[in-house]
């Protein structure tokens, strides 16, 4: 397993802790993938898992670009398509950050919002 999918079960296991629901882990549709898809109570949670060594530079939230969370909208609006038992629940764009590996993940919460 490489290192990009430990921290995603990582984080899988964090957020079931929280109380959220798995629903599809590495989604892929044609314009990306969406690293875990959860149910928040009735909202929809779209979950970027992000990675960084210790960085200078910026954090691993920080690295998530305009043009990745544009990919990642589509890809959760492909899914909505493909699910249509899911079209009427509340939709949220999570991210869950890993920046030093022996700490806890942050979890932000809307992390952003369709553009």
């Amino acid at each position: 397993m490489n290192q990009g999918r430990i921290y995603e079960r990582a984080a899988e296991r964090f957020l079931c802790k929280a109380g959220l629901e798995l629903i599809e882990r590495n989604f892929r549709g044609s314009y990306g993938e969406i690293d875990l898809i959860m149910l928040d109570r009735r909202t929809l949670v779209f979950i970027e898992v992000r990675q960084r060594s210790k960085s200078r530079f910026y954090s691993a939230a920080a690295s998530i670009s305009s043009k990745k969370r544009s990919r990642i909208v589509k890809t959760a609006l492909g899914f909505l398509k493909d699910n249509p038992i899911y079209r009427d629940n509340y939709c949220r764009f999570d991210v869950v950050a890993y920046d030093d590996p022996c700490a806890s993940p942050l979890w932000i919460k809307s992390a952003f919002t369709e553009e």
